[in-house]
């Protein structure tokens, strides 16, 4: 059924316009010159052309309404997705700040660990019968800690 709506619907709009008014018309014309010897025998014959055209114009002038209701409402929604990507465009750049600002603070963490290490490192170099204390076993399992979490929010920021 909506492929015959559909092909109907190629039609221009004035088309149904004409069509609504002329059945309109055909009715009128076979109550009012029914009384003439030459319309009354086509009378019945002008009634059901001019009902079927009056039902036909109705049909497609609804027709015509709802899909310009339905193109309204397709406008609005495009709208609301332009202003989306407008806002979310925004959220993005302080998304992306709010990364770089944490990478960074991790990395400067990181570093300080690291420059400790190398420190801890250097004193305990000269004294060859002293065990490594477990501080700087700690300080360094977390400095490498960190660098792995600073590895994997760059991979996370590529994606």
């Amino acid at each position: 059924m909506w492929q015959i709506t559909w092909i109907l619907g190629l039609l221009p709009e004035w088309f149904w316009h004409v069509i609504t008014i002329g059945g309109a018309v055909a009715l009128v014309v076979s109550l009012v010159l029914s009384r003439i010897p030459f319309v009354s025998q086509y009378n019945l014959l002008i009634k059901l052309a001019g009902i079927t055209a009056l039902l036909l114009g109705i049909w497609m002038e609804g027709s015509i309404a709802n899909e310009a209701k339905w193109q309204a409402k397709v406008a609005d929604m495009e709208a609301k997705l332009e202003e989306a990507k407008k806002e979310s465009v925004k959220v993005n750049t302080v998304v992306e700040t709010k990364v770089v600002t944490k990478t960074k603070v991790v990395k400067e963490k990181a570093d300080t660990i690291i420059q400790y290490v190398d420190r801890e490192k250097e004193i305990v170099k000269f004294d060859t019968t002293c065990p490594i204390p477990k501080e700087a076993i700690d300080v360094h399992n977390e400095a490498a800690r960190m660098n792995q979490a600073i590895e994997e929010m760059r991979k996370g920021a590529k994606k």
